[in-house]
């Protein structure tokens, strides 16, 4: 009996012991305690009471227990097993959290905004047993680290089991290899080396069941590419990382993407008015805004500005931006010890592929904010599936951002890091070369994309991609304006006349479709100066005339307007420019009328009507038809008007006048919306709004924001006279709108009023 005994006490399931968090939550259960009960009084927090419980403190100090076992009244008994419960977690602890491994680095304590981001990772880090890899990127100075680190102290409580930072040096010639960084980490979390596997896939596995049961956060800096991160990211459970990277690292599964962009002005000023505290003197307000402008957001370039300084006393804050103000040597000022911008950019730099770098330095010449891969392959000198390459690598390394439009800009700093390798690894000649050679491309595409606009004009032979169509080319005009218009200003400094007056020559009929931009003056200004240097009157005429006509539509400068018209008469006549003489008296006869000096614009137009019939040329003489309704229903002939603004709309659709499609495409909208106005200043109100909503459909298709605009506001006002007061006060916020995105905010804010004031 006895040996059966034995057998069956040796078979029976042994059962564990209870740990520290059982005993305790029963000890507590039994005295009718809540947690909050027991933490007044104990004094050790409910939080902590809760993390004890669950598990997550398994071996609380010796004077925290004594006091749980003080307010819980404990007998020797109880109080023995709890005490001796908690020291043998402390010892479990002790062994598996050898100090001072894998040590997180200091947090700084002037750490400024970012309020966003720690949302972010403190979301995705509490979020329960669910797996959580967060990767954090963005480009060199942008402040990642600084950025995880300030959360994983934040999260320290919520990990009581260890907080482990590891730099994988991914911007060095060689970065920490996948098996050195899991021995790392496997040391830290306690493994002994001879328990470590030898080979990666082993070490790996230990690691992922390590953490599997670890309320561990694993911060992974500086990550170089996803076959060194795989094996070093948890595999479920409890165990957490951060993993921060200059490169997208797109390949990497399982993760949750945060992007690090520039600080906000306001949070920028802030960071630097943090590190100046330091100083004990008060700078001027302004001028640390400036600094802030001119480091453009970037912590680093911010930290390094604040720091020099706080090192210098006897400098201020103006004195430094007084210096970072000169592009050329900003790189240069932004340094401070070991802290240099352009050692971070540099480090990245040495990143590319050889023929990326070569993209990247001479992208520095781009005259604009922003490009397409066209423009990079045309002045990097490699095909567009070259180039489409190279911005795919240096947007996956930071130094460039993109857009879901394809367009990529340069942070100011990085262009003038760029700015600086093209100077030092190409010599002054080559740099010559390629500016010529990007200025003809983009004065090349220009013209060709503005003569689509021309009256009559067949398909012109395509320079480069995207040109194929009017709709195409009127995109390409406005989103690279400021590089065509830069290619513009450098030609016509180096002298290359015939190219300036052929672009801007091409813009004529453009310029009425983008009426609202602000660089016409500069265009046919340059034109006109072009036009003088070649020895040309006739052709200097036009762009007189241009010129003349960009003060009177957009700026309304009227008697600068007719100023330049006069000069233009003039330099026509004596060339006998016939065309360029009509055009000259209608754009005087339309500064007249906004003068109040009707007659003589009356005059004058009937002038240019009958010049431009004679001329045959159709285009200008249906223009002049249709000022001249302008000038009788300005001067209170709304009769006539509205019949000359119908002889002109029959003429519009009429295949067989000889109007060119384009034109009559551009005219026609504005003719219907005049006929509106007209029907509605005669009382026909119903009929009115007929046609000028028909006007405003045509005015979008044809991309006449500012026509289409004001039609909206004559719209609203009919629809108030009607008394529809929801649909004027939607015709008034899309007028606003319209207004907003042409950039006239003075109007649109108006419009903003009349559409609340009709509420």
């Amino acid at each position: 009996m006895g040996d059966l005994h034995r057998i069956a006490e040796k078979e029976r399931p042994i059962t564990p012991q209870p740990g520290f968090a059982e005993v305790l939550r029963r000890h507590r259960h039994a005295a009718r305690l809540t947690l909050e009960q027991l933490a007044e009084a104990s004094g050790v927090s409910a939080r902590t009471l809760s993390d004890m419980e669950r598990g997550r403190s398994k071996g609380p100090q010796h004077r925290t227990v004594t006091a749980l076992a003080d307010a819980l009244g404990l007998a020797d008994a109880d109080r023995r097993q709890l005490v001796e419960l908690a020291r043998e977690g402390r010892l479990r602890d002790h062994w598996s959290r050898p100090t001072g491994l894998c040590e997180l680095p200091r947090s700084v304590d002037d750490f400024t905004g970012r309020a966003a981001e720690l949302a972010w990772t403190s979301e995705l880090l509490r979020a329960g047993d669910a797996p959580g890899v967060g990767l954090i990127t963005g480009s060199a100075g942008l402040g990642k680290t600084t950025l995880t680190v300030r959360a994983a102290h934040a999260l320290r409580p919520d990990f009581p089991d260890g907080v482990f930072f590891l730099d994988l040096f991914g911007m060095s010639p060689r970065p920490l290899p996948a098996d050195e960084a899991l021995g790392l980490l496997l040391r830290a979390l306690g493994v002994a080396d001879q328990q470590i596997p030898g080979d990666v896939a082993g070490r790996a596995s230990l690691y992922r069941s390590l953490l599997r049961d670890r309320r561990v956060l694993i911060v992974l800096d500086n990550a170089a590419s996803e076959e060194q991160v795989r094996p070093l990211l948890p595999g479920g459970g409890a165990g957490k990382a951060l993993v921060t990277s200059r490169r997208l690292l797109a390949g990497l599964e399982g993760v949750r993407r945060l992007g690090v962009g520039p600080l906000p002005l306001l949070e920028a000023t802030e960071l630097l008015t943090g590190i100046l505290k330091e100083r004990g003197a008060s700078d001027e307000g302004s001028a640390v805004w400036q600094l802030a402008q001119l480091c453009g957001g970037l912590p680093l370039a911010l930290r390094i500005a604040g720091n020099r300084l706080v090192s210098r006393p006897g400098w201020n804050a103006a004195d430094l931006a007084a210096r970072l103000t000169n592009e050329e040597r900003r790189l240069d000022q932004l340094s401070a010890g070991d802290l240099k911008i352009a050692t971070a950019f540099g480090l990245s730099y040495e990143q590319l592929a050889h023929s990326t770098r070569r993209v990247f330095r001479r992208l520095a010449l781009v005259p604009g904010r922003n490009f397409d891969a066209a423009l990079a392959g045309a002045v990097g000198g490699t095909s567009i599936e070259g180039a489409w390459d190279a911005l795919d690598e240096l947007v996956d390394l930071g130094l460039l951002q993109d857009s879901a439009s394809g367009r990529y800009r340069f942070h100011d700093l990085v262009r003038l890091f760029a700015r600086d390798r093209l100077r030092q690894e190409e010599p002054a000649a080559e740099r010559d070369a390629l500016t010529a050679t990007m200025t003809s491309w983009l004065l090349r595409m220009a013209t060709t994309a503005g003569r689509w606009f021309e009256p009559g004009y067949g398909r012109p032979d395509r320079p480069g991609p995207g040109l194929s169509s009017l709709e195409e080319a009127g995109h390409w005009l406005r989103v690279d304006a400021d590089n065509w218009l830069g290619a513009l200003r450098h030609a016509a400094g180096a002298g290359r006349f015939a190219d300036v007056l052929d672009c801007a020559e091409s813009m004529h009929w453009f310029s009425d479709r983008w009426m609202h931009a602000p660089h016409w003056h500069e265009v046919f200004t340059l034109g006109s100066e072009a036009a003088a240097a070649l020895g040309d009157p006739a052709r200097q005429a036009a762009q007189l005339n241009l010129l003349a006509w960009a003060h009177l539509v957009p700026r309304e400068d009227l008697e600068t307007s007719l100023r330049y018209a006069a000069q233009a008469m003039d330099l026509a006549t004596r060339s006998a420019a016939t065309s360029q003489i009509a055009l000259a008296h209608h754009i005087a006869a339309g500064a007249l009328r906004r003068l109040g000096r009707l007659d003589e614009a009356i005059a004058a137009e009937t002038r240019a009507a009958e010049m431009f019939k004679a001329d045959g040329d159709i285009d200008q003489y249906c223009q002049c038809l249709g000022a001249l309704g302008t000038c009788l229903r300005d001067a209170g002939h709304y009769a006539e008007a509205l019949e000359q603004y119908l002889g002109l709309w029959a003429l519009l659709n009429d295949d067989g006048s000889g109007m060119s499609p384009s034109a009559a495409a551009f005219t026609r909208p504005i003719a219907l919306a005049r006929v509106g106005e007209c029907l509605g200043l005669l009382g026909r109100r119903a009929e009115a709004i007929g046609k000028l909503t028909e006007a405003i459909s045509l005015m979008e298709q044809v991309e006449l924001p500012v026509p289409q605009a004001r039609s909206l506001e004559t719209l609203a006002a009919l629809l108030a006279g009607e008394g529809r007061t929801g649909e004027s006060r939607q015709a008034y916020a899309r007028a606003a709108e319209v207004y907003e995105a042409v950039g006239d905010a003075e109007e649109s804010s108006r419009c903003r009023d009349l559409a609340n004031a009709a509420s």
